[in-house]
């Protein structure tokens, strides 16, 4: 009997719990590149790359083969148990690669969440303190610790009860709702003066650019203001890029293009190519104040996902996927403009490389429905996308670094044909 994306739906809400949500009614039976294709055969156009993890597309040609050859070698040890070559190579490369004139050391782990709490184990270790600044409309995660630290209740929190405390947030720079960067930084120095003294926070944690939160890009001067903040008091800047990371904004690391470096980053997603691998790279005398033992997990660094990640730096270098990266964003956001010139329901075209986003409003407010209607229509022409955003009226475009060009005009012409049959 030939599989139905209804019957699996219903299969579905049977088995699983209901908290793990399902935006789009498909289930996937084979996908390549940017293109998925579901168990009736449909095919799709993915722009939302498993929420930022596939900037290398699904099942590259070289990340498929580096797996399947280090199957062949070994699956698991445990690194803490026993080392394997992969491990200590991506490691090297990666603390090549992140901003930042000081020696680096990094420590691999299995999920972006597992990498936050672990930066921040270490920025407490090292300072010898408990607080931490965050932002609203940041996203960290939804593990118990990391909920204290993401700027949004629901749908994450919701229910719950309180998170973790000695978590203080602050306000993100949004220009479209009102925040300059000056409010910004001025809400730092009201924790300071209200909540909690310089001396008992171990870091500052942000996003370069809020994923979660709406794609808002932190500006320059701002990221400059919290530096100079963090080394005035002693405390650990954690860059979180998880989602800005492995390419996505036109560098490696988005930071390279804040002017400043974090003394802790830390990445995940499309490190290895859609397999589980995280970690955190940062200063060496920071990273190295955790004795043995006290980082690491059962499967954090695999030799699978090591493999992989190795193979998705060099499909970058081979392939000029940062140069993609740039060339991709300026075409997408020159698309979007022009959209928004003939749409005025689109408040505002923004990102940073090819992390981009439209923000739909009505009257001056947000507009959530009609971004939901625009998911849903785009979807029923043949294209994935995502919504996100504080007021859920964001619609965010992850397509993969390799998309074919005719297959990205494709997608951006269907979201235009979709936006056009709803207003």
């Amino acid at each position: 009997m030939k599989k139905t994306n209804a019957d699996l739906l219903a299969r579905k809400v049977a088995s699983v719990a209901r908290g793990v949500g399902l935006l789009h009614p498909h289930f996937i039976e084979h996908a390549e590149n940017t293109t998925v294709r579901d168990v009736e055969g449909r095919e799709l156009i993915d722009f939302a790359g498993g929420i930022a993890v596939l900037n290398t597309g699904h099942l590259h040609p070289k990340v498929k083969a580096a797996v399947l050859e280090q199957l062949d070698k070994v699956s698991h040890t445990c690194f803490m148990v026993l080392g394997y070559e992969p491990y200590v190579e991506l490691c090297e490369k990666i603390n090549a690669l992140a901003p930042g004139d000081f020696a680096k050391k990094t420590a691999l782990f299995t999920t972006g969440a597992e990498a936050i709490e672990n930066a921040v184990k270490i920025a407490r270790a090292y300072t010898k303190r408990t607080g931490v600044i965050a932002f609203g409309g940041g996203y960290h995660g939804r593990t118990m610790a990391t909920l204290a630290l993401t700027g949004k209740v629901a749908p994450y929190s919701a229910g719950m009860g309180l998170m973790p405390g000695d978590v203080y947030r602050a306000m993100f720079p949004n220009q479209l709702h009102g925040i300059s960067t000056a409010d910004a930084l001025a809400s730092i120095e009201r924790i300071f003066k209200f909540d909690a003294e310089p001396q008992n926070i171990a870091a500052i944690l942000l996003e370069p650019v809020l994923g979660e939160g709406g794609f808002y890009v932190a500006p320059p001067a701002f990221m400059q203001g919290l530096r100079k903040i963090c080394d005035q008091h002693g405390i650990v800047l954690i860059a979180d890029e998880v989602q800005t990371g492995a390419g996505r904004t036109g560098s490696f690391f988005a930071m390279e293009q804040m002017g400043v470096a974090a003394d802790l980053t830390t990445f995940a997603k499309s490190i290895a190519g859609g397999f589980p691998l995280a970690g955190v790279v940062g200063k060496a005398e920071i990273m190295d104040v955790v004795g043995p033992g006290g980082l690491g997990g059962t499967y954090g660094g695999s030799p699978i996902a090591c493999a992989a990640a190795l193979a998705v730096l060099e499909v970058f270098e081979e392939e000029q996927l940062l140069e993609r990266c740039r060339t991709i964003g300026e075409q997408v956001k020159a698309d979007l403009n022009a959209l928004a010139k003939q749409y005025p329901v689109i408040a505002e075209v923004r990102g940073l490389g090819a992390m981009l986003a439209i923000e739909l409003m009505k009257d001056g407010k947000p507009a959530p429905e009609l971004t939901s209607a625009l998911v849903a229509k785009a979807r029923d022409k043949g294209l994935i996308l995502l919504s996100c955003g504080i007021y859920g009226n964001v619609i965010r475009i992850l397509m993969p670094l390799t998309v074919p060009d005719a297959q990205l005009q494709q997608g951006l012409a269907i979201l235009g044909e979709s936006l056009a049959e709803l207003v």
